[in-house]
């Protein structure tokens, strides 16, 4: 036997429990991958309270997590590429990757850098991926101006540095509390809340580009005010905007794949990219994590430690 996240109904963090369940067995194309660290996500809390039950609804009893990298312990038939005991990053979209022990398919992995740690690693996939979709969504491009929502969060921390890479003039919008680290990965820091709209255009000198919006709230109503152009707003979280301004809302979905992970393993592994981790947690307080999370003022990823 061993251990994973469980739930049984839509719910509060509560309905959250570590169980026994079977070791599970690696299918054709498979590995098992026994999780060193696994990173949890805002997604993951909406889908468990029911949220979005109606795009991306849940079978009972339901596991949890996509972020993963371990050590490979098993092997299905038809594997090439990976041994027993190569050392993964990787995903799954079977929401098991909150457990000692998951099944992946092996086209879903890549080889963990010698410089990228386990908390990195394990936390890479959703934010990661997400960050480079939105990127490539607004079509940035060097010299342009974008202010990004939520700039110091698990995603945003990556969109901000993934900007300035392309020699784009990036403003973050975060607290206060996380001005320095904007600053030091040479990001504009603008704090959110009342009168934001003019320190935005100060810091923009009245010409904005384009907009990523990682919290949601009226970011994109704000980033339409300040005259950004629809198609050059990416939202990963605020569904109805798409629908009413025709804002993209391109995010983890169009960048899942193995060799996106690959291409940000290595920029973290060079030096080139930060993913900052805000605290780890053994998967027996899973519950606390999430509650930590679900305050929204973390700086980076949360990442569970099996």
């Amino acid at each position: 036997m061993t251990r994973a996240v469980r739930f049984d109904q839509y719910g509060e963090i509560d309905v959250l429990q570590v169980v026994d369940v079977e070791r599970p067995a690696p299918g054709p194309g498979q590995v098992l991958v026994n999780v060193k660290a696994a990173g949890i996500n805002p997604g993951e809390a909406s889908i468990r309270k029911g949220v979005f039950a109606d795009r991306w609804p849940s079978t009972f009893p339901s596991g949890q997590g996509s972020d993963l990298a371990g050590v490979i312990a098993a092997i299905g038939e038809d594997v090439e590429g990976f041994v027993v005991g190569d050392e993964v990053i990787g995903f799954t979209h079977n929401r098991a990757s909150q457990a000692e022990f998951v099944v992946v398919e092996a086209s879903d992995l890549t080889r963990r850098p010698r410089n990228v740690s386990w908390e990195e690693a394990g936390s890479l996939f959703v934010a990661g991926t997400t960050a480079y979709a939105a990127i490539r969504a607004i079509a940035l491009k060097q010299e342009d101006t974008v202010a990004v929502s939520g700039a110091a969060g698990g995603v945003g921390s990556i969109v901000v540095q993934l900007a300035r890479r392309v020699g784009a003039k990036v403003i973050g919008l975060a607290s206060p509390t996380h001005h320095q680290w904007l600053s030091e990965h040479h990001i504009i820091p603008v704090a959110y809340g009342e009168g934001v709209e003019e320190r935005l255009r100060a810091a923009a000198d009245n010409h904005l580009d384009a907009f990523i919006d990682t919290y949601g709230a009226d970011y994109v109503e704000l980033a339409l005010k300040l005259g950004v152009r629809p198609e050059r707003i990416d939202t990963i979280i605020n569904f109805a905007a798409v629908e009413k301004h025709g804002v993209k809302a391109e995010g983890n979905n169009e960048a899942a794949s193995a060799a996106v992970l690959a291409e940000l393993a290595q920029l973290i592994d060079q030096g080139e990219l930060e993913i900052p981790i805000a605290r780890t947690y053994p998967l027996a307080d899973v519950q606390e994590a999430y509650r930590e999370l679900e305050q929204r003022h973390t700086h980076g990823k949360i990442v569970l430690v099996p």
